[in-house]
């Protein structure tokens, strides 16, 4: 039995890392099997955008998106680390970030029509099953950013993560064939996680 792909997003500061972790546990106590992944990857290209993303590297918006959906493709169809070869294996796949992010965040200075068709009509970059979107305030997220982090990178900023927060919905509306769940990130961690079961337990039955 094919596993199921869930990516969750947000803006950073989110508190994705916490929901991952807790959703995996989660799901392994039900008897399925966990697979956790990221984007960036570890590819030379992933290794690339993460130089840039510190801020080490000054990258174009486009070099940007054409870079990450390199990665991207990698991330679908390595053999050894794939996303696909994990769920035919009966693995539940969760990746922190996709091409939503590339959507978001190249799409603020990029085109937008563009980073999508690359991504939406590439046959190597396979659709989610389900998304869940994190959302929190930029306020918040820069606090919590400058509480538990010693370095920031280059879209840390409280007037950019607000960008980010609005472009994420405007992507969303162009997605309407998507399974996308938004859950507000400014509750408890356990209301979140709480919320987080009910939508991953709704697509359970959708798959069966």
């Amino acid at each position: 039995m094919r596993g199921r792909f869930i990516v969750f997003e947000g803006i950073d500061g989110a508190g994705k890392s916490t929901q991952i972790s807790l959703l995996k546990e989660k799901l392994e106590k039900e008897g399925r099997k966990v697979f956790l992944t990221a984007e960036p990857t570890m590819s030379v290209t992933g290794g690339i955008l993460r130089d840039a993303l510190s801020g080490n590297y000054e990258r174009s918006a486009s070099e940007f998106a054409a870079m990450f959906l390199a990665d991207r493709i990698f991330h679908n169809v390595n053999p050894k680390c794939g996303i696909n070869q994990a769920l035919e294996k009966g693995f539940d796949v969760i990746s922190d970030r996709y091409y939503y992010s590339s959507f978001a965040y190249q799409g603020m200075d990029s085109d937008i029509e563009w980073v999508m068709d690359m991504n939406l009509n590439c046959p190597d970059i396979r659709k989610p099953d389900l998304c869940i979107f994190l959302d929190l305030d930029a306020q918040s997220s820069k606090s919590r950013i400058d509480n538990n982090r010693a370095t920031v990178e280059i879209f840390e900023q409280t007037e950019i993560l607000n960008k980010i927060r609005n472009k994420f919905f405007d992507v969303f509306d162009r997605l309407e064939n998507e399974n996308i769940k938004i859950i507000d990130a400014s509750k408890s961690v356990a209301e979140v996680s709480a919320k987080i079961s009910d939508v991953v337990n709704e697509l359970k039955e959708d798959l069966n």
